[in-house]
C-alpha cells in the first residue's frame, strides 16, 4: 500500500502536480532563500548592519529567521514531517523550537557579557 505524500505548500498556496516537481518547487525556494542569505552577507547592507535589536545587528536577525526558515522547510518537506502524527511533529517541533530559543538567549547573553569585558575591561578590544 503505496503513502501518498501531499502535494502543496505553504499550506495549499502553492500546489504541484507530482513528487518530483513538488521537490524541485521546494529546492527553488530554499535556493532563492539562500542567495538572499549570502547577497546579504556579501553586500551588508549599511541599515542593517548599524542599527540593532536585543544585543545583535538587524542583519544577523534576519540570517537567524531565513536559516530557521530553511530548516522548518526542508524538515516539513523533505523528511516528510507534513505526513506524521500530530504528536510526533508537536514533540519534534517544541522540542527544537525550545532549544533554538535557549541557544539564542544563550548565545546573547554570553555575547553581550564578553562584549563588555573586552570594551571596559583591562584586556584591549582588538577585533
Amino acid at each position: 500500500m503505496a503513502h501518498e505524500h501531499k502535494l502543496a505548500i505553504f499550506r495549499g498556496t502553492l500546489k504541484f502536480k507530482s513528487n518530483v516537481s513538488k521537490i524541485w518547487g521546494v529546492f527553488f525556494i530554499l535556493s532563492i532563500v539562500t542567495i538572499i542569505e549570502v547577497a546579504l552577507g556579501i553586500i551588508r547592507p549599511d541599515f542593517l548592519v548599524d542599527h540593532r535589536f536585543l544585543a545583535l545587528k538587524l542583519l544577523n536577525w534576519i540570517f537567524i529567521l531565513l536559516t530557521l526558515f530553511k530548516a522548518y522547510y526542508i524538515t516539513w518537506d523533505f523528511m516528510h514531517m507534513r505526513d506524521e502524527t500530530n504528536g510526533l511533529r508537536r514533540a519534534v517541533i517544541w522540542t527544537t523550537l525550545f532549544l533554538i530559543s535557549y541557544l539564542v538567549v544563550l548565545l546573547l547573553i554570553e555575547g553581550d557579557y564578553i562584549y563588555e569585558v573586552y570594551k571596559i575591561g583591562f584586556i584591549k578590544f582588538n577585533f
